[in-house]
């Protein structure tokens, strides 16, 4: 199974070529699941269904950006999978009066999938570099509420996180440290492959990323829970960077996307 998670960046810069170069390579890396961050949805556009067709089955954050600050009407989170998503929840982010004005959120669903149910969640917390305390009580939030919800079926966390490794909020989804008295594990898919590489997914490298000198540079993540024994309860067999270099000249996001292939874990 292939999981995918990407910053879509609305549709600034030359949508039209972007959206070119993102129909074809999400054709060609054949997602299974799909975590999108700033699709635009409205009343007469859905950006993930123009991008994935119809093989797919979405569910979209109700909160949507209102349009102002450069920022485009209708901008959240949404996600998708091949199989039909049900029991679509939201975790609510808003953990304090800091975070209103921006749409976070862990938008989450059911899979009933080849390898089992899955429980897919999409989280996005506040994006400010300042607000580190509420992206740790935004982890937090989710996690209480995943392990709630989850019982016996994999889970599966993506999103943009605006974190790197070293936060806390990252160190306590990755079981290296506790917050607020409580604590859960996951594995990063991208270390579990790569180790310590820094795997940037947000670089000025890329010439769309306006801010020159952000402090925070992987910020796109595919997590898998973690069971008792052997690590996550889903084993990571690659985990790639998604459209990390021009296509004909065009940058697809400005952000990097991450691609990860789970299976079931082999016997030892």
């Amino acid at each position: 199974m292939r999981v995918l998670t990407l910053n879509l960046w609305g549709r600034r810069g030359d949508w039209e070529a972007r959206r070119d170069v993102l129909v074809a390579a999400l054709r060609e890396a054949r997602p299974d699941l799909v975590a999108f961050q700033e699709a635009v949805v409205t009343e007469e556009y859905d950006q993930a269904a123009e991008l994935l067709g119809s093989d797919f089955h979405l569910a979209h954050q109700a909160e949507r950006e209102p349009g102002a600050n450069g920022v485009e009407r209708g901008q959240g989170t949404s996600i998708a999978a091949r199989w039909p998503l049900v029991d679509v929840r939201e975790v609510d982010l808003h953990v304090t009066p800091r975070t209103a004005g921006f749409a976070c959120t862990t938008l989450v669903a059911t899979v009933e999938s080849p390898l089992g149910p899955i429980l897919f969640a999409n989280h996005v917390p506040s994006w400010q570099l300042a607000f580190e305390r509420e992206r740790e009580l935004q982890a937090l939030a989710a996690a209480r509420e995943l392990e709630r919800w989850a019982g016996d079926r994999h889970v599966v966390l993506a999103g943009d996180f605006t974190a790197d490794p070293k936060s806390a909020g990252v160190r306590f989804l990755t079981g290296r440290q506790s917050l607020e008295g409580e604590s859960v594990c996951y594995r990063d898919a991208w270390e579990s492959i790569h180790g310590s590489e820094s795997g940037e997914t947000f670089t000025p490298r890329n010439p769309l990323v306006s801010d020159w000198d952000w402090p925070f540079r992987r910020l796109d993540y595919v997590l898998v829970r973690c069971g008792a024994h052997g690590g996550p309860t889903l084993e990571v067999r690659s985990c790639e960077r998604f459209l990390d270099e021009p296509v004909n000249g065009v940058w697809a996001s400005d952000h990097f996307g991450v691609v990860a292939e789970l299976e079931l874990p082999r016997a030892r």
